[in-house]
């Protein structure tokens, strides 16, 4: 039990240090995130010392069941792939410079429709892509505009990582947890409809009562003009996004499972983007920027940090965390720890871990969503919590804005930690009637 503690234990502080200090390093031409391979070393450690058995994990990656870790990675990746493409498209693009232009002058419109316009996109796609789509518009047009771009960064970033949360294709932690314990779409939307909205509300209002005073400057830019010129490619996605969506609500009624659907989605639209290339005598690099763009190194991530999980799970350790945490008031327990958990670890392996510790409790349902809102707004509070706060981090480095960990840490417990009890007595509310 010890070695295996201590493995996962370092690879996860190693890991945390890389994230904060070396995210990437060169291989030759190739630019390769830290975090993914320091998992597969602590993984690959604990296997061939024998610390967790091979034929265990082999069992567990081709099972048939709601927990693999393959099914998981298909629907979110595949669910990526469907947003990619409309974003390379120009479409989020096209959608954030409609907000801009509706806001006019004022600090406060853009504010307020910046916000709604992440929020929306956010709830139907996944937080990542809009994290990377509007963070670089967000710079240019502050930049252009003579304005701080603090408050609209805070507010894109905050906004897509608290209504990620409202349906299970938001996050992919929503959807780990979630199907892992044999959730699906509808339920899963309509006992989280209600927190996401508090959590949406208060998570606005401190952030418009944070920023209020640097909102008195006039906007003085315009915005610029958005051309969708392949309207057709749109459509085409548009269409499948939705349909995709439809379908994922129906899955658990006509018996299909939901990585099954989004499988068939980016399939069926691969197969469009390539009829409409040869149709045009055009080579298929729409397709191409979407493979490229999808986020292959979640794979080694996710089924490193599981054989992590499952050396914990096979010494007893996640039996013993279990006994901490306990059955009662799975709401708050299981909300604020894998909250604090996921800037210790990173939302996903924490979801890895808790997923393992959630299948001895008896109130479940509780405990399962309590972890959800963990884990979406516990992206919140340090640029360790999510992926996606590594992301951002990054994109704001390469436009020249100083944001460090303190500065994150400062905005995300102003907000962070309000939204995530705002969103876990409404959840307890909903659950108990």
């Amino acid at each position: 039990m010890g070695y295996a503690i201590s493995i996962a234990a370092i690879t996860c502080l190693v890991m945390t240090l890389a994230v904060l200090f070396f995210p990437k390093f060169k291989i030759g031409r190739f630019s390769v995130s830290s975090y993914w391979v320091i998992t597969l070393i602590g993984a690959a450690v604990l296997l061939v010392s024998g610390t967790v058995s091979p034929k265990g994990v082999g069992t567990a990656l081709v099972t048939d069941s709601a927990i693999n870790p393959l099914k998981i990675l298909v629907l979110f990746i595949s669910m990526t792939v469907l947003s990619i493409f409309l974003d390379e498209l120009g479409f989020f693009k096209f959608l954030a410079n409609w907000s801009l232009g509706r806001a006019g002058k004022s600090q406060v419109k853009l504010f307020v429709m910046l916000y709604v316009t992440v929020a929306i996109l956010t709830v139907f796609t996944s937080n990542d892509i809009i994290i990377l789509s509007f963070t670089p518009f967000v710079c240019y047009f502050a930049k252009n505009a003579h304005i701080d771009p603090i408050p609209y960064l805070a507010a894109e970033f905050i906004a897509a990582n608290t209504w990620s949360m409202a349906l299970i294709i938001g996050n992919p932690t929503n959807i780990y947890l979630v199907t892992a314990a044999g959730g699906d779409f509808v339920s899963y939307a309509r006992v989280m409809l209600l927190p996401t909205l508090a959590a949406g509300i208060v998570s606005c209002v401190l952030l418009f009562l944070l920023y209020f005073k640097k909102f008195s400057k006039p906007i003085i830019a315009t915005p610029d003009v958005v051309e969708m010129k392949d309207k057709l490619s749109l459509w085409v996605g548009i269409v499948h996004l939705g349909v995709c969506t439809l379908v994922l609500a129906m899955a658990s009624y006509i018996g299909i499972e939901m990585w099954l659907v989004s499988l068939i989605s980016v399939i069926s639209l691969l197969i469009c983007n390539i009829v409409i290339a040869l149709l045009r005598r055009k080579k298929p690099i729409l397709l191409a920027n979407c493979m490229k763009r999808a986020p292959w190194e979640l794979i080694p991530f996710v089924i490193s940090m599981f054989v992590i999980v499952e050396a914990l799970g096979q010494n007893g350790v996640t039996a013993r965390i279990f006994t901490l945490l306990g059955n009662s008031y799975p709401v708050w327990k299981y909300g604020i720890s894998s909250f604090f958990a996921s800037n210790l670890i990173n939302n996903i392996p924490m979801s890895v871990l808790f997923s393992s510790i959630l299948a001895n409790i008896s109130s479940n349902l509780s405990a399962i969503y309590a972890t959800v809102i963990g884990s979406n707004l516990g992206a919140c509070l340090t640029p360790i919590g999510a992926l996606a706060g590594i992301m951002w981090g990054t994109i704001l480095k390469e436009h020249g804005l100083k944001f460090g960990y303190i500065d994150f840490f400062k905005i995300g417990i102003t907000i962070a930690i309000p939204a995530l009890l705002s969103a876990l007595f409404v959840l307890k509310i909903v659950i108990e009637f």
